[in-house]
């Protein structure tokens, strides 16, 4: 049984409960079922790290509602945007397109006050029925009865829950709007938790598309030395197996002598120490490709254990690949031209020299005049601040253009 405290549940006007009173936790487990009232609870912290977010716990709120729809607007319509809506019972595309297009804007239920929950009677009364947006809107999609809920929080958050029945079906009853109310304080806390994981995700992609642009191969490990995850620059050299591969859930090599030594590399850091180095930092090593290609590059760096972390499938070890011979993505000219006021011409030599072509060859590639491609080096000089090649060079790729 979970161990929730009592709470009571009026409804909007502070009064009509069940039993002429106040709605009791056990009065909401009694009229909904402990076990459902459980899962629905449950279904709403999961629906943080679901794809779509809260499907299942909407649609386990529309069976104990009996309703005809739960809709959840995550991120309302506007005349910006269509916004974002999770819905469950019987949808048309029509009806979706017509409400972020047009209707959206006759709601009555906009910047409800946070906790309240009401039926558009409720908020404007018998001429309810004769509004625009139940006459031409929800009446052709068999919706009599319509109860809503808006939801805020601290980051800035609104969120809005709409609830329908059909024609046939009765109205909304406080026991109704008590498990709405009840429900609210879960899903706005399962709201915040669902923000936070998707901006950890918005960041991870971000770094992780850095990381592929810079041509750094990266395998983690779990605690129990299983392989979680390998980004693409790293599934692409092990996909050659040219001196390492991937063999099941582990990682193979061509030479014996350094295939034992990554593997003692991995397992002290998953060990946590390195012998008569102390704590484990960071180790690295090359490995041969039978192919006569230039070695790879292997870093292993252990994953610090977080204060509170528990899961031993959180990455612990991280091993990074470089292959000397990879391609990087060339940078825009436009990138280059903007970052350090260059012209198109000055751009596409800068460019060339950072591939490490002479001058000369930078000259014939771009079809110029040597003394053409000098006058654009002098110039692109100027304008950077440099005055040798080589520091141009590293310029170059030490600056933004390698993450662009």
């Amino acid at each position: 049984m979970p161990l929730v405290a009592k709470s009571t549940f009026t409804d909007n006007e502070g009064s009509i409960g069940r039993n002429g009173g106040k709605f009791s936790l056990d009065n909401l487990a009694e009229a909904v079922g402990l076990a459902p009232l459980d899962r629905l609870i449950g279904a709403i912290y999961e629906g943080a790290m679901e794809s779509p977010p809260w499907q299942a716990a909407l649609q386990l709120m529309r069976d104990s509602l009996q309703a005809a729809h739960v809709t959840l607007m995550l991120r309302p319509p506007s005349s910006e945007n269509a916004g974002v809506m999770i819905n469950t019972g019987t949808v048309t595309k029509q009806g979706i397109e017509s409400y972020e297009t047009h209707f959206f804007s006759m709601d009555p239920f906009v910047r409800l006050a946070e906790g309240e929950v009401v039926t558009a009677e409720e908020l404007i009364g018998k001429q309810w029925l004769q509004s625009t947006v139940y006459q031409e809107y929800l009446r052709p999609l068999g919706v009599r009865h319509l109860l809503g809920a808006d939801i805020y929080t601290k980051e800035g958050i609104e969120c809005r829950l709409r609830v329908t029945r059909s024609h046939e079906a009765q109205p909304f009853s406080s026991e109704d709007k008590a498990l709405v109310r009840f429900l609210l304080p879960h899903l706005k806390r399962s709201i915040q938790l669902h923000a936070r994981l998707d901006f950890l995700e918005c960041e991870r992609q971000l770094f992780a598309g850095t990381v592929n642009r810079m041509q750094l191969g990266i395998i983690s490990f779990s605690q129990n030395g299983a392989i979680l995850e390998t980004n693409q620059e790293a599934r692409r050299i092990l996909s050659e197996k040219d001196g390492i591969w991937l063999s099941g859930n582990n990682l193979s090599v061509e030479v014996t002598q350094e295939g034992r030594e990554l593997q003692r590399m991995v397992r002290q850091a998953l060990s946590g120490t390195v012998a008569d180095k102390g704590p484990a930092v960071v180790e690295a090593m090359s490995v041969t490709r039978p192919s006569g290609r230039a070695k790879l590059g292997v870093l292993v760096r252990q994953i610090p254990l977080g204060t509170w972390s528990e899961s031993r499938q959180r990455p612990a070890v991280a091993v990074f690949l470089r292959d000397p011979e990879s391609s990087a993505a060339q940078p825009s000219h436009e990138l280059v031209r903007r970052l350090f006021g260059l012209t198109r011409m000055e751009a596409a030599l800068a460019l060339l020299l950072a591939e490490g072509l002479t001058l000369d060859e930078a000259a014939e590639k771009m079809d110029v005049r040597r003394n053409t491609a000098r006058t654009h080096l002098r110039s692109i000089f100027c304008k950077t601040g440099v005055t040798r090649q080589t520091m141009l060079v590293r310029l170059l790729l030490n600056s933004v253009i390698t993450l662009g």
